[in-house]
């Protein structure tokens, strides 16, 4: 049975910063892309961030230089450091594992929020 559990969100202030992680399990993990995604209330969900195996990463423009996405393949772990979080990254977070010609998985969500 494949799951990715995340964990890490929270209630932060503009200017601070949180540190995601996702647990998978169930998946041969090094051999997928893995991804963070957000979704804002009433917002499509969106695409912040991508790792592969060989730790090449992707960020939405929105993210980029203040967002950091890491995997540790030993582990089955990927992470998302997020600073200089504004209210505009609320959002629920979401874990996605993807392998071409596989099925993709997603984890149930964290929730983020950026509020004073």
């Amino acid at each position: 049975q494949v799951q990715l559990v995340e964990s890490g969100g929270g209630l932060v202030q503009p200017g601070g910063s949180l540190r995601l992680s996702c647990a998978a399990s169930g998946i041969v993990f090094r051999l997928y892309v893995m991804a963070w995604y957000r979704q804002a209330p009433g917002k499509q969900r969106e695409l912040v961030a991508t790792i592969t195996s060989g730790i090449s990463t992707n960020y939405a423009d929105s993210v980029k230089g203040r967002f950091t996405i890491s995997r540790d393949n030993a582990a089955n772990m990927i992470y998302l450091q997020m600073n200089s979080l504004q209210p505009e990254d609320t959002a629920v977070y979401y874990c996605n594992a993807m392998r071409s010609g596989f099925t993709t998985y997603w984890g149930q969500g964290t929730q983020v929020t950026v509020s004073s």
